[in-house]
């Protein structure tokens, strides 16, 4: 049986681009979904709907703001993630940035973490 492939956006402000990239990866069989701003607080997994993740418990000192739109794809990789990609070219859906595809070991990490990861690996690569 396959998984089913899932993508989540987070922070896309162009309602147009968000509109056009959600129709493309419908056509495609593959489920969206679009975090609200505060989504930053919580697991990767618990955001995928994952079993065994519990909601974060929000704190009044906790803020958070990643100005970048964000696309995490689940079980989306290889020639399936050229495939995803190239369709969202072709639909006319700008570059987006910060991707991430799902790994057993990011699940566990919170978006904020995600998000701070991807800004840093962007950062080496941008001064190379």
């Amino acid at each position: 049986m396959k998984k089913q492939e899932q993508v989540l956006f987070y922070q896309f402000q162009d309602k147009e681009k968000l509109s056009i990239a959600c129709k493309t990866l419908h056509k495609l069989g593959i489920a969206t979904r679009i975090l609200p701003a505060e989504a930053w607080r919580e697991k990767v997994g618990y955001l995928l709907g994952a079993k065994g993740f519990q909601p974060a418990k929000a704190k009044e000192e906790d803020n958070f703001v990643f100005p970048h739109e964000v696309m995490v794809m689940q079980n989306i990789r290889n020639k399936r993630l050229d495939e995803v990609l190239l369709a969202l070219k072709e639909a006319g859906v700008p570059h987006i940035r910060f991707k991430a595809v799902v790994t057993p070991f990011n699940t566990l990490w919170t978006l904020r973490r995600l998000c701070e990861t991807m800004q840093k690996e962007h950062g080496a690569m941008a001064a190379q």
